[in-house]
């Protein structure tokens, strides 16, 4: 492949991440909740969303909330709590966001170009609340067990973990936050959150 259409490949890819976390992020952002409140009703069967596309399942101690689910665009996002308020699983709300089909080919260019992405305006302005570049601050990104992960220093949310995965074609970020959670017990839980997807989800 020549220079140019090394350049058009970067392009294509530069798009289709910026397409993808467009649409991602638009569902997950005004998730701002604390573990364990009234209307967190999690139930123990998994959740399909979009149309069935995706099978939404938590960690052990941790539910789908069914009446959380919002779908739009062929995106959705829906909240986990704890199964059970008394549970001995760490007090959190899990935010698991779907994009559109066809938006899990974003991360077909590894975490390198995850990583320039995300670091880059467009990427922290796609993560962050309020929506500003300079509110957000990338304070590290990796990859781990095929999870693309990073920790996140947000002046509205606070520091926590996201990770990106791919699911059946899906582009799947997934975020836990609650208070006291430590930024290692929350990345934990997000590659837990992600090993549970991939066992939901896994052909049959």
């Amino acid at each position: 492949m020549g220079a140019a259409g090394v350049r058009r490949q970067s392009l294509c890819l530069r798009l289709s991440l910026m397409a993808a976390f467009a649409l991602l992020m638009a569902g997950c952002q005004p998730v701002a909740v604390l573990p364990d409140l009234p209307f967190l009703t999690p139930s123990a069967e998994p959740l399909p969303v979009l149309e069935g596309a995706v099978r939404v399942v938590g960690p052990s101690g941790y539910c789908p909330d069914t009446a959380s689910l919002r779908e739009s665009g062929g995106a959705a996002v829906v909240l986990l709590g704890r199964c059970a308020a008394e549970s001995e699983a760490t007090p959190a709300v899990l935010s698991v966001a779907i994009g559109a089909a066809g938006s899990g080919a974003a991360m077909s260019g590894g975490g390198s170009a995850m990583a320039a992405f995300l670091t880059s305006d467009q990427g922290r302005a796609s993560l962050s609340r309020s929506g500003r570049a300079s509110d957000l601050r990338i304070r590290k990104a990796l990859s781990d067990d095929r999870v693309f992960l990073v920790l996140l220093e947000d002046r509205q949310a606070g520091t926590y973990w996201r990770g990106m995965i791919p699911v059946a074609g899906h582009l799947v970020s997934i975020s836990a936050i609650g208070p006291g959670l430590e930024p290692e017990a929350g990345r934990k839980l997000v590659q837990d959150g992600a090993r549970a997807l991939w066992r939901a989800n896994a052909p049959r």
